[in-house]
C-alpha cells in the first residue's frame, strides 16, 4: 500500500466527478455538500479533479461563468444533436464545468416543482452522463478515474462499456459510483432514453425495473469497475432488502466491490469558532461553551418567538419527508412538550407534515416552533442555540447534521441506521466516550423513551451532560482521511481500480 501511495504522489490521478448539484452552486441536499468537499480534498493531495454538473437557471455564479466550449452531442445512429456549451464557473479551487443546454435545465427548480418531478427526468439526466464524456474528449481531459453519483450519472458507467468499448481516448478510464441514497433510483421509460440508442438496440435486464422501465442506478451499479457507500454501516445495509429498498440482488452481485467510506464534515462552514451566522463564537472549553451556547439559545429563542427561557432546547432541521422520521417524531411530539421544554423545527416539504406540525405549534406556541423555511442562516442557529438535535431518520445513508451538531456541542438523538450508526456513540452502551444518544426500534415510543432519557440526564446529571458536550466536540470527520480511503480504494488492494494506470505512469 505504502509503494502505490509514493507512486500516486509522483504521477497524479486525472478524476472527473460528476453530479447534479454542487455546495455553493446549486443545492437541495447532502450530495452536494459532497460534490464540492470530497473534490476538494482530492485536489489538495495533488491530483487534477474536475467537477461537471448542469448549468441550472438558478445557479450561483452564472454571471461569471465563461463559456469554453461550444458543441454538439451527435447521438448516432439517430438522426438528430443537442447543441450544448461548457460553462466554466468561477471556482479557484477544483474547475467546474457546467453543461449548459436550456431545454433541460433552463427551469425554476433543480428537480421538481410543486413537488412533481420533470415528466423528462429521464433524459435531462441522460445528457447529463452523455455529455460529460463527450466534452472530456473535446477538452481533451483524459480521467483515469470517472466518480458518478446517485442514479444521476448511473449512465456513465454503461456507457463507458457499450459506446466508448472500444475507444482508445478511454481505454483506461474507470469508474465508481458513489450511493448517497438508494431510495431513488432513477427509473424512467424506455422513450426517455433517445439519447443512448444502446439502450434500446438490445435488452440489458441488470438495468431493466421491468420489460418497459430501465433504472439509471441500477445501470450504474451493473457497470461501475467500483460502488461505494457514504458509510460503512449503510453499505451494509445495501445488501439487505430492506436497507436497499428492493436493489439487494444488485448490490449482492457487487459485494466484492462494494465500499464504505464516512462522508466527511467541512469544518471551514461549520466550526463555532468562526461561524459568522451565530450570535456568539465559543469554542470547546467549558467556560466558552455554556457562555456561547446560552447566547445562541437566547438568540434562537428570539427568532423563532419562544420564550427565552433557560429550558433545553430540542432541535430538527431537515426536508420534511418520512426518510427523516417525521412520522416517528409528530405522533408522540405533544406528549414530549408536557415537559419543560422548547422544540424547534426548520425545513419544507411534505404539505401532510408541514400541515401536522402547524398544527401543533399553534397549540403550543409557548414550547415548539415549526419555521417552514429552508435557511442556511437559521440552520447554523438552530445548530448552535440547541441542547439536542434529533435525527430520528427512517434510513439515513450518511447524514450531516449529527456531525455539524457534534462540533457545535450539540448532542445528537438518532436512530441506528446507516451513517448516524457510524458516527455517534450511545451514552447508555459506552457512556465515557460517549457523543450522543441511539436507539434503534423504528416506532414513535421508542423515539420517546430516549427523548426522556436525554432529558432526565439534562436535568439530574449537568455535569455529566457538560462532560458528553466536551465529547461531542472533541469528534472529528475530515475530509483529508475520507480521500485517503477514496483513493485507497482507487489504488489499493488486488481489486485496485487504477493499478495498472499507476504502473503504466510509474514505468513511463
Amino acid at each position: 500500500m505504502a509503494t502505490k501511495k509514493t507512486s500516486l504522489t509522483k504521477h497524479p490521478l486525472k478524476i472527473l466527478f460528476v453530479s447534479s448539484e454542487v455546495e455553493g452552486f446549486a443545492k437541495t441536499g447532502g450530495l452536494a455538500d459532497v460534490a464540492k468537499s470530497l473534490p476538494a480534498a482530492l485536489k489538495k493531495m495533488g491530483h487534477d479533479v474536475r467537477i461537471v454538473m448542469p448549468f441550472y437557471q438558478t445557479i450561483n455564479g452564472k454571471d461569471n461563468a465563461v463559456a469554453i466550449l461550444s458543441t454538439e452531442l451527435f447521438v448516432e445512429p439517430q438522426p438528430f444533436a443537442v447543441s450544448y456549451q461548457v460553462m466554466q464557473l468561477d471556482e479557484s479551487n477544483v474547475p467546474v464545468y457546467a453543461l449548459d443546454a436550456p431545454q433541460y435545465y433552463d427551469r425554476p427548480e433543480l428537480y421538481a416543482e410543486n413537488n412533481q418531478a420533470y415528466a423528462d427526468n429521464g433524459e435531462r439526466f441522460s445528457f447529463l452522463s452523455a455529455a460529460s464524456l463527450d466534452l472530456c474528449e473535446k477538452l481533451g481531459f483524459q480521467p483515469d478515474v470517472i466518480h458518478c453519483n446517485d442514479w444521476h450519472t448511473g449512465l456513465i458507467p454503461f456507457l463507458l462499456k457499450t459506446r466508448y468499448a472500444q475507444s482508445d481516448f478511454f481505454a483506461k478510464s474507470k469508474s465508481v459510483i458513489t450511493i448517497h441514497n438508494a431510495v431513488f433510483k432513477g427509473v424512467f421509460n424506455y422513450d426517455q432514453y433517445s439519447l443512448i440508442p444502446e439502450l434500446i438496440q438490445r435488452r440489458y435486464i441488470n438495468a431493466e425495473m421491468d420489460p418497459s422501465h430501465i433504472s439509471m442506478l441500477k445501470a450504474g451499479v451493473a457497470y461501475a469497475d467500483k460502488v461505494n457507500a457514504v458509510s460503512p454501516n449503510y453499505a451494509s445495509e445495501l445488501l439487505t432488502h430492506l436497507g436497499s429498498h428492493g436493489m439487494e440482488a444488485d448490490f449482492q452481485n457487487r459485494a466484492k466491490d462494494l465500499y464504505g467510506i464516512i462522508n466527511g464534515c467541512d469544518y471551514d462552514d461549520w466550526n463555532p469558532e468562526t461561524d459568522a451566522y451565530i450570535k456568539q463564537k465559543f469554542k470547546a472549553n467549558k467556560v466558552s461553551l455554556a457562555r456561547g451556547k446560552k447566547a445562541c439559545r437566547r438568540d434562537l429563542q428570539k427568532q423563532v418567538n419562544l420564550p427565552e427561557l433557560d429550558v433545553p432546547v430540542y432541535g430538527m432541521v431537515c426536508r420534511l419527508t418520512e426518510q427523516k422520521g417525521l412520522h416517528y417524531l409528530i405522533p408522540v411530539l405533544e406528549d414530549f412538550l408536557l415537559n419543560d421544554v422548547q422544540v424547534v423545527i426548520v425545513g419544507t416539504g411534505d404539505p401532510t407534515l408541514a400541515s401536522a406540525l402547524r398544527d401543533i405549534s399553534e397549540q403550543h406556541s409557548d414550547k415548539f416552533a415549526f419555521v417552514e423555511t429552508y435557511s442556511n442562516p437559521l440552520a447554523h442557529c438552530v445548530e448552535a442555540g440547541v441542547d439536542f438535535f434529533m435525527m430520528p431518520s427512517e434510513f439515513e445513508p450518511c447524514g450531516l447534521n449529527q456531525m455539524y451538531s457534534l462540533a457545535y456541542g450539540t448532542l445528537p438523538i438518532v436512530r441506528g441506521v446507516g451513517g448516524l450508526k457510524d458516527t455517534v456513540i450511545d451514552y447508555d452502551q459506552t457512556p465515557l466516550v460517549a457523543t450522543g444518544f441511539i436507539y434503534d426500534a423504528p416506532t414513535p415510543e421508542a423515539l420517546l423513551i430516549k427523548l426522556q432519557r436525554s432529558l432526565l440526564l439534562y436535568c439530574q446529571r449537568p455535569q455529566e451532560f457538560k462532560r458528553l458536550q466536551q465529547n461531542a466536540m472533541a469528534c472529528k470527520f475530515n475530509w483529508a482521511e475520507s480521500a485517503e480511503q477514496y483513493l485507497d480504494m482507487y489504488l489499493g488492494g488486488e481489486q485496485s481500480l487504477v493499478n495498472e494506470i499507476c504502473n503504466d505512469k510509474v514505468d513511463a
